[in-house]
């Protein structure tokens, strides 16, 4: 009967009682395909649970080093605790550079610039700095350049040029209160605070080893904003139209 079975399609009868255990084998093989189907809800269960971790992770931490590769390569905020910049900035004020500048774009005259100090400069102003040793002061002469003043209540000359500063000066302050001449060297720039009287800047150093001058190396950005605190967040101008006239330097 089994090799009927074999090639009969017909049910094998009611009394082979062995074979129709074997029917029970087939219930039992039900159990295990059930069996088989819990598992199998099982998993996607715990697939979506790591699917979770992995886009919160995705979500959270993508962003987070996004934020920290800006940070540490395009822009640098820093606060600032002296005087020297008003009323462009006061103290207390934070600001906020691009390090594309010089990096990948030209410095232009106006530009207010974050440098290390570059002969003990911070030794002279009223409080330790940026943090470091950086200082923030507005770019007046690039290599190449002659910066000078006939003193007290006269403009400041540059290449030949008076300009006209009353956009970003301190209110009342002069361009300059004693008379001086400075040729810029190659790899080198002029700076000048915007509260002219409280400004140990480049006029204040002429026997330092670059004579007051800050090497174009030692700059780390442009401020170009500022963010706190909030009654103050407006951009900050180079104002670039003050240098329009002034020819370029002969180098």
């Amino acid at each position: 009967m089994v090799a009927d079975h074999g090639i009969n399609p017909d049910p094998l009868p009611a009394q082979s009682g062995g074979f129709a255990d074997a029917g029970g084998f087939a219930d039992a093989g039900g159990f295990a395909d059930a069996g088989g189907s819990a598992a199998k809800r099982r998993r996607p269960a715990q697939s979506e649970q790591s699917g979770g971790w992995r886009d919160f992770l995705i979500w959270c931490g993508v962003p987070v080093i996004v934020i920290l590769l800006v940070r540490v390569l395009l822009i640098g905020c820093y606060v600032i605790p002296t005087g020297s910049m008003k009323s462009t900035i006061e103290p207390g004020d934070r600001v906020v550079t691009t390090k594309l500048t010089p990096k990948i774009f030209d410095l232009q005259r106006g530009d207010i610039i974050v440098f290390h100090d570059p002969a003990n400069w911070l030794s002279a102003e009223s409080s330790s700095g940026l943090g470091g040793d950086y200082l923030i002061k507005r770019l007046i002469g690039l290599p190449g350049d002659v910066v000078e003043c006939d003193g007290a209540g006269q403009p400041i000359k540059v290449n030949g040029v008076a300009i006209d500063e009353s956009a970003y000066l301190n209110d009342g302050v002069a361009p300059s209160s004693f008379p001086f001449r400075v040729e810029v060297t190659e790899g080198h720039l002029f700076v000048m605070g915007d509260n002219r009287d409280r400004s140990a800047d480049s006029r204040y150093h002429p026997d330092d080893g670059a004579h007051g001058l800050v090497p174009v190396s030692d700059v780390v950005g442009v401020a170009f904003a500022r963010y706190w605190p909030l009654s103050r967040i407006a951009p900050l101008s180079g104002h670039h139209e003050v240098f329009a006239a002034v020819p370029d330097a002969d180098r």
